[in-house]
């Protein structure tokens, strides 16, 4: 008679490895902890999916870290439907000297954000219900972070807006991210863009590649208020 089998769980291969505490620095303590939320309460909440649950590490959180060396130190670091909290919660353990401002128009995941940055004791974060473009005006950004938010011609309307010159828009994107970059050109250019970078970011060997584009916000340009007179 066949013994009945249970289907043994997927584990996450880089759950326990010891480069991640090497790579994260001091801000380990709050990104394993981090994870160890998402672990635990994100399939609950419908932050993640189950599927994702063995893959945390690698796609999502070593995923968002792969951002912050194209972010300022210091200043206002907004992340754009922060969602989860990735990149944004990773971005605040990584870069405390900045502002972080985790931007979110779902009430549920607010909730859950302010829990997170309640719990892992992150004083340099604000949790604001809202769209970016509620926003415009309100604001003013050293960089903005999206992570599967929406194609890039709509994060330059959205996240442009939100940066004054010289401000940086730091978007994860996959493997499409040249012809977005193509598409949204002309919507770029009418809101001041300037140099665009599609980069890949690497953390750890072993982890997949991070596709990344960075676009400098070169100038802010107002609307042409029409003159009597002007053709």
């Amino acid at each position: 008679m066949a013994e009945d089998r249970q289907p043994t769980a997927e584990v996450d291969p880089w759950v326990g490895d010891a480069r991640l505490p090497e790579f994260f620095g001091s801000a380990w303590p709050a990104i394993s902890q981090f994870h160890d939320l998402l672990r635990d309460e994100g399939v609950l909440r419908g932050l993640v999916g189950p599927r994702e649950v063995p893959r945390l590490w690698e796609r999502h959180l070593l995923n968002s870290a792969a951002v912050v060396p194209f972010l300022p130190e210091h200043g206002r670091i907004v992340d754009m439907g922060s969602g989860a909290g990735l990149p944004g919660v990773v971005v605040a353990a990584m870069r405390p000297e900045a502002e972080v401002v985790l931007l979110e128009p779902m009430e549920r995941r607010v909730d859950w954000l302010r829990e997170v940055v309640a719990t892992l004791g992150l004083g340099n974060v604000v949790v604001t219900r809202g769209r970016a473009e509620e926003l415009h005006g309100a604001w003013e950004a050293s960089a903005v972070t999206a992570r599967a938010v929406a194609p890039l011609d709509r994060l330059y309307e959205w996240a442009l807006p939100l940066l004054g010159t010289g401000g940086l828009l730091v978007a994860l994107k996959g493997a499409r991210a040249q012809e977005e970059v193509a598409a949204a050109a002309r919507t770029g250019a009418r809101l001041g863009a300037g140099a665009v970078r599609v980069l890949s970011a690497g953390t750890l060997e072993g982890a997949e590649q991070t596709t990344v584009v960075v676009v400098v916000r070169e100038s802010v340009r107002t609307p042409r208020t029409g003159r009597r007179g002007d053709r």
